[in-house]
């Protein structure tokens, strides 16, 4: 009883220092972005993000690979600088720009000090690759001969070639599941790139964040001064609906590696989905945990078959994937395999334990207040939170949500999204498949067969 009693003690102290949180100020710009703010004057810094729905989920049939090469080429010449000048005038202000690019969104970063002649020298920039990106040829012909070095050179890796094979196994034709491939790249013209920004990094559907040393009304005219300008575009923001119930698999792919590479896993959860908090709490208890995992402790602490193993649920605008992951030795990869998936049947069957429950909850409570330590991690979260149209309470709800979660949520929530049973499983590097080929029949039956919210 006293630990208990304790334990809640540590929890609650947690939980009342995690309310500490920025204050999130929200607006709709004149160009219709939406603006997300934390005004800190702690120290002479601004942070930006500006974020749009381009990432590689917007690529269509026949195009893989415009989204990314469109992201890439976005600060590599803007009107009236090229790539170099671009590079120098940054150095001559102390800033830096950078950006973010996954399967949803795209967009550029900028870390500048907050004095009026640097700050406004700063952001001149990052408004006109915003803006007026030029997408020269000769750079697009270059970052096209880079961008296929990387592939022909991926191709050879085990976890690139797992990584592709699975994505495909867990979403078949989805965009989710596409990869870039050599051929891709060497068809893409600029025209096309052009296409994709005029269609894709329109005001009304960019998210603006800002964080640092700057007023409302200076926030209110630097998110109006990136996006003003920006295209008209009219393609849908929403990414096509994934198939969450998918016929298990399994692929044996060669690769003379001294460890078998296994991803073993199924679409998971979306951004927005209620069951994300119980999902999220038990995934660390699974895997998500480290040392103090399930996984962890029966695959590595028991049985030193691997020198790590993890889950995790990557949530998206639709279900991303729901992914254990392990690398082992050749001739253990099939035990590693079986243990993994009792491991999982038992933790589906059975749900966590009061004692599991507390100390997660306990270690993702008392570690909230690092997510948000620095003024580059607010940001993140700014964007997240606009981006995927979160409360703006999200920061202050988190421990709180965290520390509801009950046991039973996590079994119930994880009875219907996981199935055992119905799970692709792709192994690269496996004793026996040296000279098996992929199995074109696994492919097939990889491929996905019920609508995202069905097993609701």
């Amino acid at each position: 009883m006293l630990t208990r009693l304790l334990s809640t003690a540590i929890l609650l102290c947690a939980a009342s220092a995690a309310l500490a949180t920025p204050q999130i100020q929200h607006w709709q710009a004149p160009s219709g972005a939406r603006v997300y703010f934390v005004e800190d004057h702690g120290l002479p810094m601004l942070d930006v993000a500006v974020s749009f729905p381009a990432g590689s989920g917007f690529d269509v049939a026949g195009k893989v690979g415009v989204a990314s090469l469109t992201f890439g080429l976005l600060d590599l010449g803007a009107q009236d600088l090229n790539e170099d000048e671009i590079a120098r005038k940054l150095a001559d202000v102390g800033a830096q720009m950078g950006g973010q690019f996954d399967a949803d969104r795209a967009g550029l970063t900028m870390r500048t000090l907050s004095s009026a002649a640097e700050r406004d020298a700063a952001l001149d920039i990052l408004g006109r690759c915003l803006q007026q990106p030029l997408f020269p040829e000769p750079v697009l012909a270059r970052e096209k001969a880079r961008m296929i070095a990387a592939l022909k050179e991926a191709e050879t890796q085990p976890e690139s070639i797992a990584d592709k094979a699975f994505g495909k196994a867990v979403f078949g034709a989805h965009p989710y599941g596409w990869h870039t491939e050599v051929s891709d790249v060497e068809k893409i013209q600029r025209a096309e790139l052009e296409g994709f920004y005029r269609d894709h990094y329109s005001a009304k559907h960019a998210v603006v964040a800002l964080m640092g040393d700057i007023s409302r009304a200076q926030a209110e005219a630097i998110a109006q001064r990136l996006t003003a300008s920006l295209p008209a575009g009219d393609a849908d923001p929403n990414i096509a609906p994934v198939m969450i119930r998918i016929k298990p698999s399994e692929q044996r792919i060669p690769h003379p590696a001294s460890q078998s590479h296994i991803l073993i896993g199924t679409p998971g959860v979306a951004r927005n989905d209620e069951d994300y908090f119980p999902l999220y709490v038990g995934n660390y208890i699974l895997g998500g945990g480290g040392f103090v995992s399930r996984l962890m402790n029966e695959v590595r602490e028991k049985r030193g078959m691997a020198y790590s193993v993890y889950s995790y649920f990557m949530p998206m605008q639709q279900p991303g994937a729901f992914q254990i992951g392990l690398q082992t030795k050749k001739e253990q990869a099939d035990e590693s395999l079986r243990l993994v998936r009792k491991t999982l049947r038992t933790f589906v069957d059975k749900g966590v334990t009061e004692k599991e429950l507390r100390a997660a909850k306990q270690n993702i409570i008392g570690g909230f207040p690092l997510r948000i330590d620095n003024n580059k991690k607010i940001l993140d979260y700014l964007s997240v939170i606009g981006f995927y149209g979160l409360p703006l309470t999200y920061l202050d709800d988190f421990t709180v949500k965290v520390n509801k979660v009950t046991a039973r949520q996590i079994h119930d929530a994880f009875k219907r999204r996981i199935d055992p049973d119905a799970l692709a499983t792709v192994m690269v590097g496996v004793p026996g498949a040296d000279s098996v080929q992929p199995d074109p029949a696994a492919d097939a039956a990889a491929q996905p067969e019920e609508k995202a919210g069905a097993a609701k």
